[in-house]
């Protein structure tokens, strides 16, 4: 089976100032912590499984880095909008769960846990007050970190992030499900593509 799905996404987890995670470095939080809470909501502008359309479909993945993310051991959890129908939120969990290949399949080997698929409401607000929600579980808001000419800091080519190149930011609110709860202190966004054609890390660089 193949897929494609493109969109953007919001994220946001418990790393302190910069998230660490997409470069392989040891998790650090305000409190000293070193292990990494988040979650990440995703907007499918287009896509498919075959011939299975997933246009429109927003999803939340949430997870628990207890180390650098090469050590392994994650905790990683699904939760798909419940305006999807039975068979998109199946889809989503294969593609999620490593099932289908791709990105997806190789981060799988990192996978301590796979804590299962949920549905509630998923929704991500982009623009000028960026930030996602998920019914009785999460709710964000994100504020992009700005460069001396005033637009957004960006990193690129990152081992393992969501995209080639990604805002970088603040972001405040609660998330609690799974049982991984956490407060918001890191925040990025970006759009994104993932294929079961790409192999490697999230967006085919390792």
């Amino acid at each position: 089976m193949t897929y494609t799905i493109s969109g953007n996404y919001v994220a946001a987890c418990s790393c302190a100032v910069i998230c660490g995670c997409a470069v392989d470095a040891q998790p650090r939080d305000a409190q000293g912590g070193t292990e990494c809470r988040g979650a990440a909501v995703f907007h499918i502008n287009e896509g498919n499984l075959d011939d299975l359309d997933l246009s429109g479909v927003d999803f939340a993945f949430y997870n628990l880095f207890p180390s650098h993310l090469t050590a392994g051991d994650w905790k990683v959890g699904l939760v798909v909008d419940s305006g999807a129908s039975d068979e998109q939120a199946g889809a989503l969990e294969r593609l999620v769960s490593g099932r289908e290949g791709g990105p997806f399949g190789e981060l799988a080997q990192f996978f301590g846990e796979y804590l299962g698929m949920e549905r509630a409401g998923v929704s991500l607000t982009d623009g000028e007050t960026p930030g996602f929600r998920v019914e009785g579980r999460s709710e964000v808001s994100f504020e992009a970190l700005k460069g001396m000419d005033g637009t957004p800091t960006t990193i690129k080519n990152a081992m393992f992030g969501f995209a080639p190149e990604y805002q970088v930011g603040k972001s405040t609110g609660s998330s609690d499900a799974f049982g991984l709860s956490f407060n918001g202190d890191y925040g990025e966004r970006a759009d994104f593509v993932f294929s079961s054609e790409e192999e490697g890390a999230v967006h085919g660089r390792v």
